[in-house]
């Protein structure tokens, strides 16, 4: 007997490509189909039925020399966190993505449409407003045991509290960042990643309908300035070319360009890192040989006083640095 070819289910995560993946997580007739067609090169089915959007569509938005992978998500309704629907699947999306584009149309409600979607995700514990402490766990370390740096206040307890907790669930070899005003419960959280941040834009979507502009200003007063707003029509394309610089902006990342040692130019397309991230960081990205082999490093910036500077591992990079390893 000839076996039965499985079904597939839906998508429920799509592989990450470009600088970083954003999800447009709205409700249904949003606009969040619209939009994606106007910001991408995703073929997409624009429907006038509720709900069209079953599955992840993926497309790639460009923005100066890099690109943004927007992922449309089915709509999100009230009890997409207790499951109803294809409500995990989205929630699933969103926690996965680096950021989040929050769609609502503003001609109907604006409003109660951001609440219900706040609200779920914040039941499926994806937040969208900075936590007053970020705890950054970095596992296998370069081998140097467990490393711990505090830039910011411990509320509740003290640094052995903190260094007891993470032995005691095994994190021995890592490097623990911890900003901000950090209790032990939040640190704990972290260790399980229960809690996860994602930076968020809101899209005050179809402001040319009738309408709109009342509706536009109830919202505005109710965000007050929490999270970037940026009021669009997906129809002729207004205020889409607020977005990039938006999302590059709130994602906290820079571009770095490298250089092979002899080679006069440096590759045109950039690594995406986290602002803060130091050589070593690029190294490891590149390769794990990298990592392991590194002897020193030259870069080429506006900032520094003579380029190009030799320098170690723990050089903190800029967005726009040029760099070239050297390996032992």
């Amino acid at each position: 007997k000839k076996k039965k070819a499985a079904r597939s289910g839906p998508k429920a995560f799509i592989e990450k490509e470009g600088a970083a993946q954003i999800a447009l997580i709205g409700m249904t007739k949003s606009g969040k189909s619209s939009l994606l067609s106007a910001l991408t090169n995703a073929k997409v089915e624009i429907s006038p039925d509720p709900y069209a959007t079953r599955e992840a569509v993926p497309g790639i938005m460009n923005y100066q020399d890099i690109q943004f992978q927007i992922i449309e998500a089915p709509a999100l309704m009230e009890g997409s966190a207790d499951g109803k629907a294809w409500g995990l699947q989205t929630l699933g999306i969103a926690r996965n993505a680096d950021g989040l584009i929050l769609v609502v149309d503003v001609s109907q409600d604006p409003v109660k449409q951001l609440s219900t979607i706040l609200a779920e995700m914040e039941k499926a514990r994806i937040l969208v407003s900075k936590p007053k402490a970020q705890v950054e766990i970095e596992r296998n370390f370069m081998g140097f045991g467990l490393r711990i740096s505090i830039m910011g206040k411990l509320v509740d307890c003290n640094f052995k509290d903190v260094e007891e907790l993470l032995r005691s669930y095994r994190v021995v070899d890592a490097f623990v960042r911890i900003s901000g005003e950090a209790t032990l419960q939040e640190i704990e959280d972290a260790v399980f990643e229960s809690n996860v941040y994602k930076p968020a834009v809101i899209i005050a979507n179809k402001i040319d309908l009738k309408g709109a502009d009342g509706k536009l200003k109830l919202l505005k007063a109710h965000v007050q300035n929490n999270l970037p707003l940026i009021a669009t029509s997906s129809m002729d394309c207004t205020g889409l070319e607020k977005l990039g610089e938006t999302l590059f902006s709130m994602l906290n990342i820079m571009r770095i360009y490298t250089k092979e040692p002899n080679e006069k130019e440096y590759s045109k397309k950039p690594f995406i890192l986290k602002k803060g991230s130091t050589i070593y960081d690029l190294a490891k990205y590149i390769h794990s040989d990298f990592k392991e082999n590194f002897n020193f490093a030259r870069v080429w910036s506006k900032r520094l006083a003579f380029s190009p500077q030799k320098v170690g591992a723990l050089f903190a990079l800029q967005d726009g640095d040029i760099v070239e390893i050297h390996l032992r």
